[in-house]
């Protein structure tokens, strides 16, 4: 084992009694895995997954110390005895591969997004400050359940220490609870726990003090806080580390990251796309380090090893959170600490299967790696029982992960890809403004195939005459799709062109351009963004509530901010009808109302693929054909990688 590369992120770290053997940390995220509001089999082999994988710490995902907590309808909860035995062996699975376990413990306050059969829970702040996000309009905290939760927070610890985890973490980032009691903008109470701030830090002093009582002397107890909250009401900077300087006497370390659950701006930096540049908190980690002498924790994009090694050399942070890059690829720690660097699958952070999830309801996974969140199916891939010959036509990424897997399993692979490059439609993805990283996909995938010796054949386009010299056992049709082009009455005064055109720069648009958004996903508004960057006046025309609809929620936000600041006019609920007479014409798709857009020289059309499914119906013949990815319904890169997954595995 070699660590000569990275001599800070893989020097150990102590803690009271407890030692990290390197700085890599996976910080609290929701999974949606639990049920019952308990640990379970399959979050337990989420994590010894990252355990096994050469992680230092893992933080569990945030478990709620009072009723009042659920601020969703499928969190943790540790307000009973039963929850025990659940992270009893979460701790027991994680020791086993030398990674220690803290769990957070969590109150939301006013932050409440959606409760149980639909209905809209109440929600408790220190004051009556509604949250613009969520529209809650919470209700002031009694002392009485102040009290409350002050004992929830050292029951839940209590019960953490007797299932044997190694610490926990109080939540005061993001605007929850504790950070509500921080902010005089939300706590405008008159008694002793608003006002000054040691009246504002009251709460927290006694849920802590509370938790150390309830514990042991070796149990580590830290504090996780937005550094900023990157909010006009929020948390700032200088009223974040007063609060961590007055707190850093009940605390083992300080965990940093930034903004607030209560408003959309502030939401994005939960999980920051890849619109920000990687390790982009360096500079908020490196203040709270100079005036904290307790260990400070850092997130916020940091990707990989090496940018996570500059992080601590430049003495920014003491452990670096690198929980989206663990998602992608469990393994990362221990491939650095080997010197396997190159085989480490990166974190792309289009967050669309890890947080896009979890709004979503559904448990976690990966665009990259379906494995993750389906540890107990797809967790160990086994040798097939008779190895076959596969031919796999298509190198976009459902092709790739399809001819990896298959070939990991012992099959003899073939991909054939009909240009001269892999990747089929992450090639333009990358193309567009703030998406440069979706490229990586590609890259991570090419080196999956090369780790699986599959045989590469670019620049041949397979025929059944191919496919009936080569006789394959089975072949895997991945051919993709093309732009989805219906009839559209015109004139020809306007010229009609589609987003794979522009992208590669084959039509000159003029200086009016309309962009028609069937899709409302992440190609209108960059191709949108793109043509105003070349200098063109345009108007993006979505057919949908608002650009991004059916985007995670913090790429939709950063999308909306960038539209905003282009000053793009973003017109809704816009069908697409026709175009005569140097103009466009819309359809309302509600009122059935008409819209007009005048003087227009150029429409860009992105209304969605339609399969390249001509060569399976060649093949339907042969004994074993299987069509996945966009040749069998255009979606995404998520559902491409997984029936890439699903078919290698199968097979």
């Amino acid at each position: 084992m070699t660590t000569a590369a990275f001599p800070n992120l893989f020097r150990p770290l102590q803690l009271r009694a407890v030692r990290l053997k390197n700085r890599i940390m996976s910080t609290g995220h929701d999974t949606i895995l639990p049920t019952d509001g308990l640990v379970n089999d399959a979050l337990i082999a989420y994590h010894e997954a990252r355990a096994r994988g050469g992680v230092g710490l893992i933080v569990s995902q945030v478990a709620g110390v009072h009723e009042t907590a659920r601020y969703t309808s499928h969190m943790l909860m540790a307000t009973d005895d039963r929850c025990i035995e659940g992270y009893r062996k979460l701790a027991d699975a994680c020791h086993s591969h030398g990674s220690i376990v803290f769990s957070q413990l969590f109150h939301p306050g006013r932050e409440i997004m959606e409760g149980a059969d639909g209905l809209l829970t109440p929600a408790y702040a220190p004051s009556v400050s509604p949250n613009e996000r969520f529209r809650v309009m919470p209700r002031q905290l009694d002392l009485r359940m102040i009290d409350e939760i002050v004992a929830g927070y050292a029951n839940a610890a209590r019960r953490m220490h007797q299932a044997g985890l190694d610490g926990v973490e109080f939540v005061a980032s993001h605007g929850y609870l504790p950070a509500q009691f921080f902010n005089p903008r939300v706590n405008r109470r008159t008694d002793n726990y608003g006002g000054p701030l040691e009246n504002r830090l009251r709460f927290a002093v006694e849920a802590l003090m509370a938790m150390r009582s309830a514990t042991s002397e070796d149990f580590v107890i830290g504090m996780r806080i937005s550094g900023s909250e990157r909010d006009e009401q929020g948390l700032t900077s200088d009223e974040a580390l007063e609060s961590c300087r007055q707190l850093e006497p009940y605390l083992d370390y300080v965990s940093v990251t930034a903004g607030t659950s209560a408003s959309l701006g502030g939401a994005v930096h939960i999980v920051p796309p890849m619109a920000y540049r990687s390790a982009y908190l360096a500079s908020d980690g490196s203040r709270f380090r100079r005036a904290l002498n307790i260990p400070v924790f850092l997130a916020g994009r940091i990707n990989q090893p090496h940018e996570a090694e500059a992080v601590l050399a430049q003495g920014a942070a003491d452990v670096c959170g690198m929980t989206r890059a663990l998602i992608c690829d469990p393994e990362m720690p221990v491939k650095a600490s080997e010197g396997r660097s190159d085989d480490i699958r990166a974190c792309i952070a289009c967050n669309q299967a890890c947080i896009g999830h979890f709004h979503r309801g559904v448990p976690i996974s990966c665009i990259q790696h379906p494995e993750t969140g389906r540890e107990l199916k797809f967790g160990t891939l086994t040798l097939a029982a008779r190895p076959k010959k596969i031919m796999v036509v298509g190198g976009g990424p459902a092709g790739m992960k399809a001819a990896a897997t298959a070939a990991v399993r012992g099959h003899q692979v073939t991909l054939y890809e009909a240009s001269t490059q892999l990747g089929g439609q992450a090639q333009l993805a990358q193309l567009l403004p703030r998406r440069a990283e979706f490229g990586g996909i590609i890259t991570n995938l090419s080196r999956e195939l090369e780790l699986a010796q599959v045989r590469v054949v670019k620049g041949v386009r397979v025929d059944y005459a191919l496919v009936n010299a080569e006789k394959p056992d089975a072949v895997i049709v991945a051919t993709g799709a093309r732009p989805y082009l219906p009839e559209i009455p015109c004139d020809g005064s306007v010229q009609i062109v589609e987003a794979w055109q522009v992208l590669k720069k084959q039509v000159k648009t003029g200086s009016r351009v309309v962009v028609a958004d069937w899709r409302c996903d992440w190609i209108g508004p960059g191709v949108a963004e793109m043509l105003v960057n070349d200098g063109c006046s345009v108007e993006l025309a979505v057919n949908g509530t608002h650009p991004g609809e059916l985007l995670p929620l913090y790429v939709r936000d950063n999308i909306a901010s960038e539209l905003h600041k282009s000053g793009i006019r973003v017109t809704p609920y816009a069908r697409l009808f026709g175009s005569d007479d140097g103009a466009v014409y819309m359809q309302h798709s509600v009122s059935a109302q008409p819209i007009i857009f005048e003087n227009i020289d150029t429409l860009v059309l992105c209304l969605g693929h339609e399969p390249e499914d001509e060569l399976s119906a060649m093949l339907d013949s042969m004994a074993e054909v299987h069509m996945i990815g966009d040749c069998l319904a255009p979606r995404t890169a998520e559902e491409a990688v997984y029936e890439g997954l699903k078919i290698g595995v199968a097979l």
